[in-house]
C-alpha cells in the first residue's frame, strides 16, 4: 500500500482554555512511507484544566457514491473511534446520539452549533473518495468546536484493501498532535495459536500444532507466520518490527528468527539435541539475543549476536534459568530462577553483576520488562490453583495486581507506549486468548477468538 501525507492546513491563533500552543511535524511511519510535511502552529483542545475533551468522531463524507468508498467512510470513523478510545485520552460522545445533527457539506462545512449542543468539544471532519480502480483519497481534519476552527489536518491515500491504515495512521497523528503521546493503533501482537486444526508431524497422537501468528494491536487482520506443522511458542518481536525470534520443536528445541518481510528464516542459536535453546528476547537496539541454552548443562542465560555467534554466558547456577527480558537501556536483564526454592524473578548486569531477587511471589514466571519512561516488570504470579498478572515497581520495590483470579493469567507484553499490556488468560472459556489491559488495571478487551491463542508478543 502507498500512504502518501498531504499538508496541513494553517489557520489564525486562538485563545482556548489552556492556551497552549504546540509546533507539530507529521511523520508517516506505513508501508510506503512517505514525506513528513512542514508543521503549522496549533492549538492543544482540552475541555477544562484535568479533564478530558468530547470529541465526536461522525461517519466520513463519501465524495464517491460507489459502494466500496461509502463502506469505507463508515469503516474508518467507526476504527478510528476504537482507536481513540482505546488510550483513553478523549472523551468520545457516543454514536447513537449523532442523529440529531445534520451531516456536514463538505470537509470544512461543519453544524458546529449543533455539534456543541450536543456537547462535543472536538469534531472529526473527514471525507472519502475513489481516485482509481483501487485506490482511495482521505482528508481529514480536527475541529475546536468553541473556536470554530481547524485545529489540523492530514491527507493519505492509498488501497481499498487498507482503509483502516488511515485509521490507524490518524489515530497516532492525533495522540501525537493533541497530548504528546505516541499511540499504538499501528502496532501488532505476534501469538501463538492452534486456530488452524492441523495435527503435529511425526507423533503418533493426534496433537495439535501451535504456530506463531500476528495480527493488529486489536486483532484484526491476522497473520500466519509459520507453516511448519510443529510446537512453536514465545514468540519475540524485534525492535524494528522487521522480525519474530521464536521458540520452536524441531524435533530438539531451538531459537529461530523468522525475518516476516524477507521471507528468511535465521537459526543464531545453532542448537542440537544435546545443546537446546529457547525463550529468545531481543536487546533494545536489535543487536543481540538473550535466550536459555542447555548447552553447558542446566539451563542457564546467554547473549549472543542476533545473526548468530557471540555466544557469552551470563548465569552460571547449579538450577534452572530462564525466560529473560531486557531493560530499556539494555545494561541489565532480567530473568526467572529457582535458586532459592520456588521460582522468582531476579535482575542482573549485563556483565553478569549486580544479582538482586525482586519478587517474593508463590511461584513466578514470564518477566518482561517495560519500555521507558515506567521503570518496572511484569510478571505472572501464582496467586491460587492459577496465575494472574503483577507489576513491580523497580524505584519502590511496590506490586500491585492487574488481574484477579478468573481463570489462569500469563505471559505479559507491554505494548510500546508502555500503558498496556497484553497477556493470555483462560477466563471466561477456558480457552485460552489473548487479552490487553491497561497498566492501570483499567480497559481490559479480548483481541482473540478462535482456537486457543496465547503467548502474546506487542510489537514496537
Amino acid at each position: 500500500m502507498r500512504l502518501e501525507l498531504g499538508k496541513r492546513w494553517s489557520r489564525a491563533h486562538y485563545t482556548f482554555l489552556l492556551r497552549a500552543i504546540v509546533v507539530t511535524a507529521f511523520v508517516v511511519a506505513a508501508a510506503g512511507g512517505g514525506a513528513a510535511q512542514q508543521g503549522a502552529v496549533d492549538l492543544v483542545i482540552r475541555d477544562r484544566v484535568g479533564a478530558q475533551a468530547r470529541l465526536a468522531i461522525p461517519n466520513c463524507l463519501a465524495l464517491t457514491t460507489d459502494t466500496e468508498t461509502v463502506a469505507a467512510s463508515e469503516t474508518i470513523a467507526e476504527v478510528l473511534g476504537n482507536d481513540i478510545d482505546f488510550e483513553r485520552e478523549f472523551r468520545l460522545i457516543p454514536r447513537d446520539t449523532y442523529a440529531s445533527v445534520p451531516t456536514g457539506r463538505s470537509l470544512d462545512d461543519l453544524p458546529l452549533e449543533a455539534w456543541s449542543e450536543l456537547g462535543a468539544n472536538v469534531v472529526l471532519s473527514c471525507t472519502v473518495e475513489r481516485i482509481s480502480e483501487d485506490q482511495l483519497r482521505f482528508m481529514a481534519r480536527l475541529f475546536n468546536v468553541a473556536a470554530r476552527s481547524s485545529l489540523f489536518g492530514v491527507e493519505y491515500s492509498g488501497s481499498v484493501s487498507n482503509i483502516r491504515v488511515f485509521a490507524h495512521q490518524l489515530s497516532d497523528e492525533i495522540h501525537r498532535d493533541q497530548r504528546g503521546l505516541e499511540g499504538v493503533a499501528r502496532s501488532k501482537i505476534a501469538f501463538i495459536s492452534d486456530r488452524n486444526s492441523e495435527s503435529v508431524l511425526g507423533l503418533v497422537e493426534n496433537r495439535a500444532t501451535k504456530e506463531v501468528y500476528f495480527a493488529d494491536y486489536d486483532g484484526v487482520g491476522v497473520r500466519r507466520v509459520t507453516v511448519s506443522r510443529s510446537l512453536n511458542n514465545n514468540p519475540a518481536w524485534s525492535p524494528d518490527g522487521r522480525a519474530i525470534a521464536y521458540t520452536a520443536w524441531r524435533p530438539y528445541m531451538d531459537v529461530l528468527v523468522s525475518h516476516i518481510y524477507e521471507g528468511r528464516l535465521g537459526t543464531p542459536a545453532a542448537g542440537t539435541a544435546d545443546s537446546q535453546n529457547w525463550l529468545p528476547a531481543w536487546s533494545p537496539d536489535g543487536s543481540q539475543l538473550a535466550f536459555t541454552s542447555n548447552r553447558d548443562g542446566q539451563p542457564d542465560i546467554y547473549i549472543m549476536n542476533a545473526e548468530g555467534g557471540g555466544v557469552t554466558r551470563l548465569t552460571n547456577h547449579p538450577l534452572i534459568d530462564t525466560s529473560p527480558t531486557w531493560s530499556p537501556h539494555g545494561r541489565q536483564l532480567a530473568f526467572v530462577s529457582d535458586r532459592t526454592g520456588a521460582p522468582q524473578v531476579y535482575v542482573v548486569d549485563v556483565d553478569g553483576t549486580g544479582l538482586r531477587r525482586i519478587t517474593f511471589e508463590s511461584r513466578c514466571d514470564r518477566p518482561t520488562w517495560s519500555p521507558a519512561p515506567f521503570n518496572e516488570i511484569a510478571f505472572a504470579a501464582q496467586t491460587g490453583p492459577g496465575y494472574d498478572i503483577k507489576v513491580v515497581d523497580l524505584a519502590t520495590n511496590e506490586v500491585r495486581q492487574l488481574t484477579f483470579g478468573l481463570g489462569t493469567n500469563e505471559s505479559p507484553s507491554y505494548s510500546p507506549n508502555g500503558r498496556h499490556l497484553a497477556f493470555s488468560s483462560t477466563r471466561g472459556s477456558g480457552a485460552k486468548q489473548v487479552w490487553v489491559i491497561g497498566r492501570d488495571g483499567r480497559g481490559l478487551r479480548r483481541i482473540t477468538s478462535t482456537g486457543n491463542n496465547e503467548m502474546p508478543s506487542w510489537s514496537p
